[in-house]
């Protein structure tokens, strides 16, 4: 009986510290990285949603083609489209987003923040 709670309690406590080695590890990247991951991730949301735009409504390409074009590197770059507006959203998931739409007589544009 004794060595069935001890072990529960082991176990409790490798999932506790796991836990704690994950969130450290998380806080340890954002502060070294964390700029810089911000940047890149803007700049390829910025690229992702022009590109998109002029491949979908300028090209008259289906969106989900539209991902052949990106540059290596940029898998985590997601598009959604609004046809209504005519706008092409490109998000890397919690970090960035950018939006351009289409306008006549100037083409795809990124709308500003």
């Amino acid at each position: 009986m004794a060595m069935a709670k001890r072990r529960r309690a082991n176990r409790r406590f490798s999932w506790t510290m796991a836990l704690l080695l994950v969130a450290l590890a998380a806080v340890l990247v954002t502060y070294f990285w964390g700029s810089a991951i911000g940047g890149y991730s803007a700049a390829g949301t910025a690229y992702g949603a022009k590109n998109g735009c002029s491949c979908r409504y300028l090209a008259g390409r289906e969106l989900g083609t539209c991902d052949d074009d990106f540059l290596p590197g940029m898998a985590l770059v997601f598009l959604s489209e609004d046809e209504a507006a005519r706008s092409v959203t490109a998000t890397v998931p919690l970090i960035a987003s950018d939006t351009a739409t289409f306008r006549d007589g100037y083409g795809c544009v990124l709308d500003p923040a």
